[in-house]
């Protein structure tokens, strides 16, 4: 059977003059138009080709070989590109643009406003939809991640308390305020850690590889920039935690202590303005 805004490996079952017919299942045959026949794989009769299903202009199903941003069951950050009666549109990178009801509004929008949204199929009108209404899909299934665990971060909005994100597609997230040492906005994509996961469920984050690895692969870095400018970097322990973030990702806090550690194995001095190596 073949889905609905998700990708489908199709087999072809006729050539025309204005494109190609797939085999749909319960969809019946799907056109594929001659613009969007790839040029690099065969194409004939009994051959599949991976597509892309949405409704064209017409609400008929059709399939591409162009890539959206997002499938159904997925998060993303989109823009507003027309807002009218109906909704908001968002581009998604496919010819017809994505729909967001005014009713799966979370705040209002203006055209040219980024936006996370999640994408589903409508089970009323089965059309391909967006929702800035996230809570429903996420923390469905437990948390069961481990402190200090790499993980996928989409960076949602801003909190009191610092940034939320969705953790690998499933989980709400929290990056706290003194864990965002760098520039961070809505719909970023990020790698991150797990800081914790509390009793209650809830997730703290961090940037950096929390515990030893973390610590070690700074020293690492810190040590190959010195060595890349000649053994003298322009930055100290008195450096402004921007400047900190902006060459090597990592709070002031975390870097004065690899610095320290450095400084201890003798490997570097550390000066008012500047780091020298050993």
């Amino acid at each position: 059977m073949a889905d609905i805004g998700r990708y489908n490996r199709l087999q072809i079952t006729k050539h025309t003059g204005f494109g190609l017919y797939l085999d749909g299942g319960s969809q019946g045959e799907i056109l594929l138009p001659n613009r969007y026949i790839p040029k690099d794989q065969p194409t004939e009769v009994g051959d599949w080709l991976r597509v892309f299903l949405y409704f064209d202009s017409e609400d008929k199903v059709i399939a591409t070989t162009l890539r959206p941003r997002v499938q159904v069951g997925q998060f993303a950050a989109l823009k507003v590109v027309q807002i009218n009666r109906v909704g908001l549109f968002l581009d998604w990178g496919l010819p017809k643009d994505l729909l967001l009801p005014h009713s799966e509004e979370k705040r209002p929008l203006q055209v040219g406003d980024t936006c996370v949204v999640h994408v589903y199929l409508d089970r009323h009108t089965g059309r391909i939809t967006a929702t800035a209404r996230l809570d429903r899909f996420l923390d469905r299934t437990p948390a069961r991640y481990e402190a200090g665990q790499p993980v996928e971060l989409l960076v949602v909005e801003r909190t009191d308390l610092g940034l939320k994100a969705i953790v690998e597609g499933q989980h709400w997230g929290l990056i706290h305020r003194n864990e965002a040492f760098k520039p961070l906005r809505p719909g970023q994509r990020e790698q991150g850690f797990i800081r914790e996961v509390r009793a209650d469920g809830k997730i703290s984050l961090t940037l950096q590889a929390p515990g030893r690895e973390g610590a070690d692969s700074l020293q690492r870095l810190i040590l190959e920039r010195l060595a890349a400018s000649g053994g003298t970097l322009e930055v100290s322990d008195k450096s402004d935690p921007e400047q900190i973030a902006k060459l090597f990702g990592v709070s002031k806090g975390n870097f004065k202590k690899a610095l320290g550690a450095l400084y201890k194995q003798g490997r570097i001095r550390i000066l008012d303005e500047r780091i020298e190596a050993v």
